[in-house]
């Protein structure tokens, strides 16, 4: 079966400059990488859900919002029928291999860019370099800090050295990324105190930590210092500093692919709402680092209440519009509720399956080409304001914050 042409994939009528806006190549400002080797039913299934665990006896992830996307989009970019069962879409996918079916999927978002969260440790994915050459785009990498972390504590220094090298590896390896991440949402939580510690405190929760340095980050005065030596390297070098915001846990801790990582769907809930992250935002309003709040569902209104309050600070949608797939429409028109538009990006924040890269830009594509017909159709925008807007929100917003 022939592949769509991208200008029919969009659900409404609209101008001609609208259309173009939205089927221009975008940026992907955050994603993981994909699989690059095939996998079992079950496998497959675990890296669509959005929970972590495989669908409970008798039943299947493809029974949900992402799943039934997949056998619509996907499908056809794979040459069959769109609603190919998941069993005759499964044997397709083994067909063409992994390798293939990556480039099709990763090329079919038309995306011009990936930023690439590379710090999940996990064997088995592709590397940034590999995500721009399968997607036919630039990439480049997002240095997660936990990870970095995790590094300097294992590598056996005494609890006086490990601020001195904890900063000097952040800022090496800030030397070749797009932004610096944070999860701290999933270690202690988002409402941390926002003050940076005292070196005293420091050296002290150090020596704990490092009497076990293969556990995970969780202390809250080594986050917030960790946290605070990352805003030190990214004003130096003029990064962004990226939070992991909402419930951003789509994925499978269960399989190492997990959007935060193995482990890190402990804390999260309530403790990951953005707006508890108040005080440090505020804190660093000063110092001229942007702040991108990744995800947010479902607190991307209060994320879009902080963009519009705080110069400084920007938001995405992220799985949220894959895993909603029809519903996309709904969050994207719930965030421009309040987020300005210049600080509104694009980010899939895919892993695992390149699937949900693709749903993700088609998602956003077509959720947004909604909202935009709607504006349009009730005259609160005008076409040129609303190709204005689609373009900053793909792609002109990333580029200008990720100096791109």
């Amino acid at each position: 079966m022939p592949e769509p042409r991208p200008d029919e994939l969009l659900p409404v009528p609209l101008p001609d400059a609208v259309r173009a806006a939205l089927l221009a190549p975008m940026v992907d400002q955050h994603c993981h990488g994909v699989r690059r080797d095939d996998t079992t039913r079950s496998g497959f299934e675990q890296l669509i859900g959005a929970g972590g665990t495989p669908a409970p006896p008798g039943t299947t992830h493809f029974d949900t919002p992402a799943g039934a996307a997949i056998r619509r989009w996907c499908a056809p970019v794979l040459g069959l029928e769109p609603h190919a069962s998941a069993t005759v879409y499964l044997s397709r996918r083994a067909e063409l291999g992994a390798a293939e079916v990556n480039r099709r999927l990763l090329r079919g978002a038309g995306v011009s860019a990936f930023l690439v969260d590379a710090g999940l440790d996990v064997p088995g994915v592709l590397s940034p370099a590999e995500m721009g050459r399968l997607g036919a785009a630039a990439a480049d990498e997002i240095v997660r800090l936990e990870q970095v972390e995790q590094d300097v504590a294992e590598a056996g220094l005494p609890a006086a050295d490990y601020a001195g090298m904890l900063r000097d590896e952040l800022a090496a390896r800030a030397a070749r990324a797009a932004a610096l991440k944070s999860v701290a949402a999933h270690r202690c939580g988002l409402g941390f105190d926002p003050s940076r510690p005292s070196r005293g405190s420091v050296i002290a929760a150090a020596g704990r930590r490092l009497a076990d340095p293969k556990a995970r980050l969780d202390d809250p005065v080594l986050v917030r210092h960790l946290l605070w030596a990352a805003v030190d390297v990214a004003r130096e070098r003029s990064l962004p500093l990226q939070f992991h915001c909402g419930l951003s846990c789509w994925g499978m801790s269960g399989t190492g692919m997990s959007g935060t990582g193995p482990g890190d769907a402990g804390v999260a809930g309530h403790l990951a709402d953005p707006a508890l992250l108040t005080g440090f935002v505020r804190a660093l309003a000063p110092l001229g680092v942007p702040v991108v709040l990744l995800h947010c569902y479902p607190y991307h209104r209060q994320a879009a209440y902080l963009a519009g309050v705080f110069p400084h600070v920007y938001v995405d949608a992220g799985p949220a519009v894959a895993h909603t797939a029809a519903g996309s429409a709904r969050v994207l028109r719930e965030l421009l509720e309040l987020v300005p538009f210049h600080k509104q990006m694009y980010g899939s924040g895919c892993h695992g399956a390149a699937e949900l890269c693709f749903l993700a830009a088609l998602c956003h594509r077509r959720g947004l080409a909604r909202v935009l017909g709607d504006r349009i159709a009730e005259g609160e925008w005008s076409p040129a304001d609303a190709a204005r807007i689609a373009h900053m929100i793909g792609a002109g917003n990333a580029r200008r914050v990720y100096r791109l």
